[in-house]
């Protein structure tokens, strides 16, 4: 019978009074009459009027209900019902008169789809009338970060580390409950093992937020753990194997699933991120998917052509063919000698020639040099650069 009368007085209470509007307020008056309470009564702008406090809090219970389309439906459907003897508290019981087993008057379970009014003051009021103690939630761990670095040759066909981490652990000499070995824990009373206080930051607004007694460990110990000080927390120092992909780029930062921080009450671990460094080749360079190489040619294989060989990273030299005329710069693309790519194929490299100037010339080849000036000597070669100058 207690628990009825419970319910009865959650039925009796009337949400349109405590905000001063009708039962047929509107949505938006509702709203604007809760705002004006819950500024004039807010615990920050009165942190000395305990009177005050107990009204912002029915101020807000009220609100929570009839300021919510859903949660007003079904009020106003069981107000209705209590003030017509519908359904008796303590008097008649469910059913009409004599109890459960009547045959007069209305089941709450025919009102409320199935559900007894038990369900119904859950939904309303968050939960029911009994203080229900949760298992500690499950925490993800702690994201970690460090930096590899690898060889270009590995970049590109991919590579396995060892990364020696330190990381967030549970404290090895509570096993991560922040008690005194030996110890035993009672129950947070700040948060009544729960794991979190619950803030108003005004208007219809609040935020869950981990209980600053318990941490958000719903338990507490009379006599914190003399390692960590309570915390519950340790270092741990690891070494795991990465798996770095290839066709990884300098500076690209990977995600290792499930290798960071370990997890708390049953949670997950928490990630690893790699931040990759790649030592630069002393030939080769990347640009994408495709290596590039510079590669020397004198003036006369520009001149005149040549056959050029060029080196292939991790594979046998090809042959450049450099036609007549070539101009220092020019880039040849040699199909499929690239970096490897996710689906297998390989990009492509990318030769550059760079006609070379000798620094010292010997007799015979200073005398063919001049033999070549006095023969193209009447040519223009700067002629357009004057030309164009003049407009």
């Amino acid at each position: 019978m207690a628990e009825e009368g419970s319910r009865a007085d959650w039925a009796q209470k009337d949400f349109y009074a405590e905000l001063g509007v009708s039962s047929t307020a509107t949505a938006e008056e509702i709203k604007k009459a809760y705002r004006k309470l819950a500024r004039a009564n807010h615990p920050d702008s009165n942190p000395d009027d305990t009177a005050k406090h107990d009204r912002f809090k029915k101020v807000a219970e009220a609100y929570d209900v009839i300021g919510d389309a859903e949660k007003r439906k079904k009020y106003d459907e069981m107000r209705s019902l209590y003030a017509g003897g519908g359904f008796g508290f303590g008097g008649g019981g469910f059913g009409g008169p004599g109890g459960a087993g009547g045959t007069g008057g209305t089941r709450a379970e025919d009102v409320f789809g199935g559900a007894g009014l038990g369900d119904m003051f859950g939904d309303l009021f968050g939960g029911g009338f009994r203080r229900q103690q949760s298992r500690p939630r499950p925490q993800k761990g702690a994201d970690a970060e460090t930096t590899a670095t690898i060889g270009f040759t590995d970049a590109l066909d991919g590579v396995t580390v060892s990364l020696r981490l330190s990381s967030d652990a549970p404290c090895q000499s509570c096993n991560g409950t922040g008690g005194k070995p030996g110890t035993k824990p009672h129950v947070c009373p700040e948060c009544e093992g729960s794991g979190y206080i619950v803030n108003s930051v005004g208007g219809a607004f609040s935020l869950n937020e981990p209980c600053p007694r318990c941490g958000g460990r719903q338990l507490i110990y009379d006599e914190p753990c003399p390692t960590c000080h309570g915390s519950g927390h340790g270092l741990s120092a690891r070494t795991i194997q990465a798996r770095i992909p290839a066709g990884v780029k300098d500076g690209q930062r990977i995600r290792l699933r499930g290798k960071g921080s370990a997890g708390q009450n049953g949670g997950p671990a928490g990630d690893l991120y790699v931040t990759v460094k790649v030592t630069p080749h002393r030939v080769f360079g990347r640009r994408g998917d495709h290596l590039t190489v510079e590669v020397p040619i004198s003036f006369d294989e520009a001149a005149l052509g040549a056959d050029v060989k060029v080196p292939v990273l991790g594979g046998a030299p090809v042959t450049l063919k450099v036609p007549a005329g070539t101009p220092t710069g020019r880039t040849f693309r040699v199909r499929g000698k690239g970096a490897r790519r996710s689906d297998g194929t390989r990009g492509d490299l990318l030769a550059t020639v760079e006609v070379q100037v000798p620094a010292v010339l010997n007799p015979e080849a200073r005398e063919a040099v001049e033999s070549y000036r006095a023969a193209t000597a009447g040519s223009a070669l700067r002629a357009n650069l004057f030309e164009q100058s003049e407009v």
